[in-house]
């Protein structure tokens, strides 16, 4: 046959669906709908009681004007309030932008405003920051008001959202979306260069994020999820999608507490989780003063710094089996993994540390992850030679939100540039060995030296500032700030920490200050490599 007569074959509904995550909850809920699907506190979903719960709220919202394209934000903790407002909101075609929990009121509202968010769902437990940063807004969404499971703080006034729930269709029928390219998610990175970026994602990046991370995790229907992992980071890494395709099981976890994840482990029977290096070691380091152990093994994939032997070896005694992965809000959460290979089973624990440190191997749904040169060409797979990490795929966003320049800086030559630096290994593992861009990753939250330096230079006695990171056993990362004062100036560690902590959110103010004359290049830069060497 010709090539002509290939392409007379055209796209039709019968053999062509736009791609979109929200058809998993569809699926689901017409194979399992008796199947236990969320689990939250008192509160036991059936899948589906929680797809008849999602097409109220997404009723509800269309009643109150919301419509496609529009955004709809939502300040809440991992509860089920929070994966129903994950699925309602796009089924409208609108665009969900979930905020950090543990931002200031400040760029709560810089988010609110960028992002022209038109409603916002709100945990009442956060109103002490939600309540001021609507204030800062001449025209603020209109507001609903999740109840808190556990008190609250400040004041918040809006629709109780079971109110806007009973107001609801539970038969609603919503349309698939038309365009998989539609935007979907609406999430802000950390601002690493001053005010934060909106990452869009798209529907087509999410339905593969889910069935990518699924895959790599080896989840089915009999898998159990514990919310370790804090939905608002990247869609949860996917996994607000991918638990729900799998037919699977999600467990609720509204803060991180190491008797009540003990106690829903082996109540629940949870088989995976998620999270950062803190949680990890907390729950290693309770456990372990307890002497507990898992009654049945837990994977767990880790993001953030590789686990050393310690960790390793600690984690294997307890229960938990761990998976490195790596990934940037920009790629969906987790673009690569340490993918296990047989022959590690009989590495002695400091060789296998050594191979876990590697970031790894590309996800499914990432058609090339690799270490470029400066000329763009790759790296020799030497373990040495070091360039930028630059992924290309599927799940990778489809920009910055009106903001092209940074759009084109960050796709230039046809790859998303991470700024990460690293090393190819002769198996083709890749491997972080700095930070291009400085960012301190405490906790699993990405916090800018810059924007810390910018606070600083808003005191009157600060001259000169620069912050580095420094090591920190359980937080992994922590931010250090070397400080020039001016020659009359009175001025202790404590007082400027304090005065970062008014101006910025709490965990991102330094936990350290040095002061001092900064060292310098020729140029009259400051050398911040010397001053982590200090450290």
């Amino acid at each position: 046959m010709a090539q002509a007569d290939y392409e007379q074959l055209a796209r039709n509904p019968a053999n062509h669906s736009p791609l979109t995550p929200v058809s998993f909850l569809k699926r689901s809920a017409y194979i399992y709908p008796e199947r236990t699907a969320v689990i939250d506190s008192d509160v036991t979903l059936t899948y589906r009681a929680f797809d008849e719960r999602c097409r109220r709220l997404a009723s509800a919202l269309s009643e109150r004007g919301v419509d496609k394209g529009d955004t709809v934000a939502v300040l809440c903790r991992n509860t089920h309030e929070m994966l129903e407002a994950r699925y309602a909101i796009p089924m409208l075609g609108a665009v969900m932008n979930p905020i950090n929990t543990r931002l200031d009121a400040a760029t709560i509202a810089f988010i609110l405003e960028h992002g022209d968010a038109k409603l916002l769902i709100c945990d009442h437990a956060f109103g002490k920051e939600a309540g001021p940063a609507l204030e800062r807004l001449d025209t603020p969404p209109e507001t609903v008001v999740v109840s808190s499971h556990h008190g609250a703080t400040g004041e918040l006034y809006g629709e109780p959202y079971e109110d806007l729930i009973a107001d609801g269709d539970a038969a609603f029928d919503w349309d698939k979306v038309a365009d998989e390219w539609d935007a979907l998610t609406l999430l802000y990175t950390s601002g690493t260069t001053g005010d934060p970026k909106g990452v869009v994602y798209h529907h087509r990046g999410g339905y593969l994020a889910a069935m990518s991370n699924a895959m790599a995790f080896n989840m089915t229907a009999d898998s159990v999820y514990l919310w370790t992992l804090p939905m608002f980071h990247c869609d949860g890494w996917g996994y607000v999608w991918s638990v729900t395709a799998a037919g699977a099981t999600h467990v609720c976890l509204d803060r991180i507490d190491s008797d009540l994840i003990h106690q829903r482990i082996e109540a629940f029977g949870v088989t995976h989780m998620c999270g950062a290096p803190i949680v990890l070691n907390t729950l290693l380091g309770d456990f372990d003063a307890r002497g507990i152990t898992l009654s049945a093994p837990a994977a767990f994939a880790l993001g953030g710094a590789a686990p050393p032997a310690t960790v390793i070896r600690k984690a294997q005694e307890i229960g938990f089996d761990i998976t490195h992965l790596y990934g940037l809000t920009e790629t969906y959460g987790p673009s690569a993994l340490c993918v296990w290979q047989p022959e590690w089973s009989e590495l002695e624990i400091d060789a296998l540390a050594g191979r876990m440190a590697r970031q790894g191997v590309a996800n499914f749904a990432i058609d090339d992850f690799t270490v470029l040169d400066v000329d763009g060409t790759p790296v020799p797979h030497d373990g040495e030679t070091i360039g930028e990490i630059c992924i290309r795929g599927n799940t990778v966003m489809a920009g910055y939100l009106k903001n092209p320049s940074k759009t084109d800086e960050a796709f230039a030559d046809g790859w998303f540039h991470s700024g990460d630096l690293a090393v190819t290994h002769a198996d083709g593992y890749i491997e972080i060995k700095d930070r291009a861009k400085d960012i301190i990753i405490s906790g699993g939250e990405n916090i800018s030296s810059l924007e810390i330096e910018e606070v600083l230079y808003r005191h009157e006695a600060v001259v000169e500032a620069a912050v580095v990171a420094q090591p920190d056993d359980k937080w992994g990362e922590t931010p250090c700030a070397f400080v020039t004062l001016r020659a009359d100036a009175a001025l202790d560690e404590r007082a400027l920490i304090d005065f970062c902590r008014e101006h910025m959110a709490h965990f991102k103010a330094p936990k350290r200050v040095v002061f001092g004359e900064l060292p310098k290049t020729a140029t009259g830069k400051i050398r911040k490599n010397v001053l982590r060497e200090q450290l």
